[in-house]
């Protein structure tokens, strides 16, 4: 399935209660492309952050629930958003208001019913992009595992849980470790979970780079932003695919078995897939891309964005929500007109923020304008 024929999911309402800087606020929103503009502080990233709510996970900033209700709030904050798709209106509504004390992670409901978060994958997809994540390619390793994982999770709903199960096990090992523990029962039971949630997700991974590339393969070579390369720099990653997901998994046990005295005297996991690395390439360039330039890192992060969103609609038949945060500061007037082009074409709703409407002033009559004034959203005059 192309983008062309996927489906089209867009928040249609969009409605906060007690969340970072918003009392309260109820927002009609439209489908295609909506531009947020207003000062720094007002209130914009705020917006995309309740959006990425949406999605399973922390959201685009890992902020801790606590920290994302508002300052003298009642209890909690809510998020609820109306969804319209393919299968007409969807109610979707999150939060931590209304949860019994020592009750932990937030509430999901769909359609008045409760569901584990992983659900929301069923209903629609979220992707973003935030300055913070300019620095990926030259910042460490976690980030670039965390950014490859939410790739991954918009592709493949059951990624979540497994890397949740994965470090479970895993502090559960680490904690026998620093006891002092030599009872070889419970390492056997933790290292075999580690070894099959482990192999898991290592395969998902590189089933996602490898579908990636063939995105980027059907794409022109030259364009305003360059095709990357991925790889995964990991033992499992390397591995699955090459030979049967049994064989990895009982050599990844005994490794783990194996390695029990270096671990202990390290005070931690040693290896697995929590130690693995995103290896990103200019192609065009044949660089890696932490030594290339600001700007071409910038471009290469959006094209790899881009070519995912078109991954989703392929495979998964719904375009993603992109959320994209001062997404236009860096960019120059001709990236940033082919970036409108590019979005319109792939025909999802999309979230762009910044302090400067005359960045976006190619979309004039072809995108929503809101101006965010601290803890209020109104037309752009």
């Amino acid at each position: 399935m192309s983008h062309h024929s996927a489906a089209r999911v867009s928040v249609r309402k969009l409605t906060l209660a007690d969340f970072r800087n918003y009392g309260a606020l109820s927002l009609d929103l439209e489908p295609g492309a909506v531009v947020l503009t207003g000062e720094n502080g007002a209130g914009k990233t705020n917006l995309l952050e309740a959006l990425s709510l949406l999605a399973p996970g922390r959201g685009m900033r890992r902020a801790a629930y606590a920290e994302v209700a508002r300052d003298g709030g009642a209890s909690g904050f809510a998020i609820h958003a109306r969804l319209d798709g393919p299968d007409g209106e969807a109610e979707i509504g999150t939060g931590t208001a209304g949860l019994e004390p020592g009750e932990g992670g937030r509430r999901v409901r769909v359609n008045g019913a409760n569901r584990p978060a992983d659900d929301l994958l069923e209903w629609l997809q979220v992707l973003w992009l935030t300055p913070s994540m300019d620095a990926l390619f030259t910042g460490p390793a976690g980030d670039r595992r965390r950014f490859l994982d939410r790739l991954v999770l918009t592709v493949d709903a059951r990624h979540g849980q497994r890397a949740l199960d994965y470090e479970k096990a895993m502090r559960g090992r680490n904690r026998l470790l620093a006891e002092g523990s030599r009872d070889g029962r419970w390492f056997e039971a933790i290292e075999a979970q580690m070894a099959e949630t482990g192999v898991a997700i290592a395969a998902a991974r590189a089933e996602t780079v490898r579908l990636l590339a063939a995105m980027t393969a059907r794409l022109p070579e030259t364009g305003p932003f360059p095709q990357a390369d991925l790889a995964i720099a990991g033992a499992l990653e390397e591995r699955v695919g090459r030979e049967a997901a049994i064989d990895t998994e009982e050599d990844f046990r005994r490794a783990l078995a194996a390695g029990r005295e270096r671990d202990r005297a390290a005070g931690r996991t040693l290896s697995g897939p929590h130690r693995s690395d995103l290896v990103v390439r200019h192609r065009p360039k044949s660089m890696p891309a932490e030594l290339c330039s600001t700007g071409e890192q910038k471009a290469l992060l959006i094209g790899i964005v881009l070519g995912h969103a078109r991954l989703c609609a392929g495979i998964g038949g719904k375009v993603p929500i992109l959320l994209l945060d001062e997404i236009a500061a860096h960019l120059d007037a001709g990236r940033r007109a082919a970036l409108f082009s590019i979005l319109e074409e792939l025909g999802g709703q999309t979230f762009m923020t910044g302090t400067e409407a005359s960045l976006f002033s190619a979309l004039d009559g072809r995108a929503q304008f809101l101006t965010v004034d601290h803890g209020t959203v109104r037309p752009t005059a």
